[in-house]
């Protein structure tokens, strides 16, 4: 009777639910990762024209190579194997569970989609195979700030709309939950297959070099998050300045950088919680800092959204249901992936988006704005390119993002940026553009 612990997106070994009540179960713990090909596919909606891109693109699947390599070698430190797969869960668990004598799987719990689907045919292989009963499922929210069952509402069912409504209650009534740990855990390495993790030309993917103007030029991994943050806070003390460069555009130093990470969990948004707690107590306590958990908080309440309001932040009318007269160009498409719009403000975003699966903030409303509503193309067509492109692409974040910036989500004031202001605040110098566009400006 052993276990088996199904990384998805919550690859790190401290703080993680899954593995801690794997561990503390008799037997001995097997962990196990799966590059589903179904998450590589081409995205589609209804479109009269093919998308040219799959769901995860080159950067993230290298983002999430390297965090794996890192997962691996801190789960071998408790005696742990990590085996990796480049097959559906459907395919390799029913597999794993006869031949290791598997009685329980610990998973982070998801909602979403894709990956209910993964779930669902995963159930019915293993029915199919006559282990319905031998196998329990285990199964913890273990990616919010604030957890679904200590939210103040009467359920997360009725968590509102409106983001500062839900901020206002959380910071008074809800509390942040303590860190948990596998420390002084060790078994003796249970005999498994030795795994490769695939590379990118096995996912389907092109090689690439890392551009040296990226803004985000780390590794994944928990060591690399430990030490961006250990940069972060202790050793510059970047943080204590937060909330005034957080709209920053080129350089690594502007924002935290931590969204990459907390996508494929890396870190917990607990974990940083309670390293800005001590940073305020140590350090300095301002208004820098508290912003820097306003974002946390901003993170949970999109997953709360699409918790809330399941498959509609897929449909075009989005959780408001709007019915807006969206159009859908293939030229158009091509034109904004490539930087090649009427916007020179656009165009340096998206130039440093494709050479690098990264963007700023402040930059990815301007993109977003320009595409949904100045050219009035449909919005989700927007965010598949960034499912596919992001590096720190988060399926909460990224659509419920989008839908509050194309007049379908959760902005009462259904805003339109108006994109030559935009520049000229936060890049009034041209040094940005300038950088991606590689050209005088002025």
């Amino acid at each position: 009777m052993n276990n088996l612990v199904w990384f998805r997106n919550d690859l790190r070994v401290a703080d993680n639910q899954s593995l801690k009540a794997a561990c503390e179960m008799e037997g001995d713990v097997i962990g196990v990762y799966c590059f589903d090909p179904n998450f590589y596919e081409k995205s589609s909606f209804d479109l009269e024209f093919e998308m040219p891109f799959g769901k995860t693109g080159k950067y993230r699947a290298q983002f999430i190579r390297e965090a794996l390599e890192d997962l691996r070698a801190h789960l071998e430190k408790h005696g742990i194997p990590l085996l990796v797969f480049h097959a559906t869960p459907a395919e390799v668990l029913p597999e794993l569970i006869e031949k290791h004598d598997i009685s329980n799987i610990f998973l982070q719990k998801e909602w979403t989609r894709d990956e209910l689907k993964q779930e669902e045919e995963l159930g019915k292989a293993i029915e199919s195979a006559g282990l319905k009963d031998k196998v329990k499922g285990h199964r913890f929210y273990d990616q919010f700030l604030y957890h679904p069952d200590e939210v103040p509402f009467e359920t997360w069912k009725q968590v509102p709309k409106v983001f500062t409504e839900f901020r206002k209650k959380c910071e008074k009534l809800a509390k942040v939950r303590a860190l948990v740990d596998i420390t002084g855990y060790s078994q003796g390495a249970p005999v498994v297959e030795q795994t490769t993790i695939p590379t990118l030309t096995e996912l389907g993917l092109e090689e690439f070099a890392k551009d040296s103007r990226s803004a985000f030029p780390w590794d994944g991994g928990e060591t690399a998050v430990w030490e961006r943050l250990d940069h972060y806070f202790w050793q510059t003390k970047k943080l204590q300045y937060y909330k005034q460069t957080r709209n920053g555009l080129i350089g690594i130093d502007y924002s935290s950088k931590f969204s990459a990470w907390l996508a494929i969990g890396c870190i917990s948004a607990r974990q940083i919680y309670w390293e800005v707690a001590r940073f305020e107590k140590e350090i300095k306590k301002n208004q820098d800092t508290y912003w820097l958990v306003f974002e946390l908080v901003w993170r949970d309440f999109f997953k709360y959204v699409s918790l809330k309001h399941k498959d509609q932040i897929f449909q075009i009318g989005g959780i408001l249901q709007n019915d807006y007269e969206w159009k859908s160009n293939d030229r158009e498409l091509k034109k904004w992936i490539a930087g090649e719009t009427h916007e020179p403000f656009v165009n340096a975003n998206m130039k440093e988006l494709a050479a690098t699966g990264f963007m700023s903030n402040r930059g990815r409303q301007n993109v977003a704005s320009y595409w949904s509503m100045h050219k009035e193309q449909d919005w989700r067509i927007g965010a598949a390119y960034f499912e596919h492109i992001l590096i720190d692409y988060d399926v909460h974040s990224n659509y419920g993002n989008w839908m509050y910036n194309s007049g379908v989500g959760n902005d009462p004031r259904n805003r339109t940026f108006n994109i030559q202001f935009q520049a000229s605040r936060y890049d009034a110098d041209g040094k940005f553009q300038q950088l991606w566009l590689q050209q005088g400006l002025f």
